[in-house]
Formats: structure tokens, sequence, C-alpha cells
């Protein structure tokens, strides 16, 4: 999952993404290292708030665009 990335590219740490999702900051790093899979309503958590697509999440396309 590109969740680091995405988390990296807006400049902010684990906590605060754990603090503005109403999440803990284990929880990031396990879905940033894979040690943990993230449920639906998890990816789309991360989609909105990155603004990006669930299979841009996922690395099933390059493509970031969010397609309503």
């Amino acid at each position: 999952m590109r969740l680091k990335e995405l988390r990296l590219a807006r400049g902010i740490t684990q906590q605060r993404l754990a603090i503005e999702l109403n999440m803990n900051q284990n929880s990031i790093s396990r879905y940033e290292n894979g040690t943990r899979e993230a449920d639906y309503r998890t990816l789309i958590l991360f989609a909105n708030y990155f603004h990006v697509s669930i299979d841009y999440l996922l690395e099933r396309t390059d493509d970031p665009t969010f397609h309503k």
C-alpha cells in the first residue's frame, strides 16, 4: 500500500495522521509495514483523506485520480 509514500509527501508523521483519522499510531505503522491489512472502511478513510482512489492506495494503478 502507498500509505507511507502519501503520508511523507504531505510531510506528516504517523502520529499526526493517526490523530486526524482517529486511529492509533501503531495501526498506521502496521499498515505501512504490511503487517496489517486495512479493511474496507479504513481504505475509504485513507483514500478520502489523501484524495486518491482506493486502487491507487492498493497499487493497482499509478493514476491517483479519484473518479466519482
